[in-house]
């Protein structure tokens, strides 16, 4: 039997990521044959996630191998990383050479300062989507939306819809199928309301009013900062 094609799987990690944007895909593309994981960051000290625990990076952003598969999670620290030249050129530089170039959540907006979404359909957390043309994408319904070798993805959770949808696209159907099968990702929420389409509208404004207003102020603030 061929062994499968080595694929360099790559995530972009940074002070404030929300570890499921991360560890979601993660657990799924590890599990991809041939996939090997690496976590680049500014430099090898434990990156603080939104969780209250720390993450430690596989590489810096020098000794990184180049990747075939790109990801850039999301988390409320996307809005100092936009403003980092360093992390900026990290994503651009490996983009240039990657088969698939791909963010959740939030992590758009980091393709997008990098010049990677414009005239490009995507998606992004539902909070945030407004913004997207702000980087030159046109905003996609969807949790997971592709354009050529982009493959942008929703909030959080939809990390891992990107993942399998990924892994069928490069390994198949049935390679996909027996990853999510092992992982028994089975959804059965307790209620269907993980999007405002389908939430009680009392309950999306309340969460906007409480977090996503002033979050996307803040995303907004750092999208149009002069640079």
């Amino acid at each position: 039997m061929t062994e499968p094609q080595p694929l360099q799987v790559v995530f972009l990690l940074f002070p404030g990521i929300t570890q499921l944007d991360f560890t979601a895909p993660a657990q799924a593309l590890c599990r991809m044959p041939g996939a090997s994981l690496a976590g680049a960051a500014a430099n090898l000290d434990p990156i603080a996630t939104d969780s209250g625990f720390s993450i430690v990076p596989t590489h810096d952003f020098a000794s990184c191998p180049q990747a075939d598969i790109l990801c850039v999670p999301g988390g409320h620290g996307v809005t100092e990383a936009l403003g980092d030249a360093a992390t900026i050129a990290f994503i651009a530089r490996q983009a240039a050479q990657a088969q698939w170039v791909t963010s959740v959540c939030t992590g758009a907006f980091l393709l997008g300062r990098a010049g990677l979404l414009a005239g490009r359909r995507a998606t992004t957390h539902w909070g945030y989507t407004h913004l997207l043309p702000l980087v030159g994408a046109e905003p996609a319904p969807g949790r997971v939306v592709e354009d050529g070798r982009v493959v942008t993805s929703g909030g959080v959770t939809s990390g891992l819809d990107f993942a399998l949808t990924l892994i069928a696209r490069i390994r198949g159907d049935a390679a996909a199928q027996a990853i999510q099968l092992a992982i028994e990702y089975n959804p059965a929420p307790p209620f269907a309301g993980g999007h405002p389409d389908r939430a009680p509208a009392a309950v999306t404004e309340g969460l906007k009013a409480r977090v996503y207003g002033a979050a996307a102020a803040r995303m907004e603030e750092a999208l149009t900062a002069p640079d």
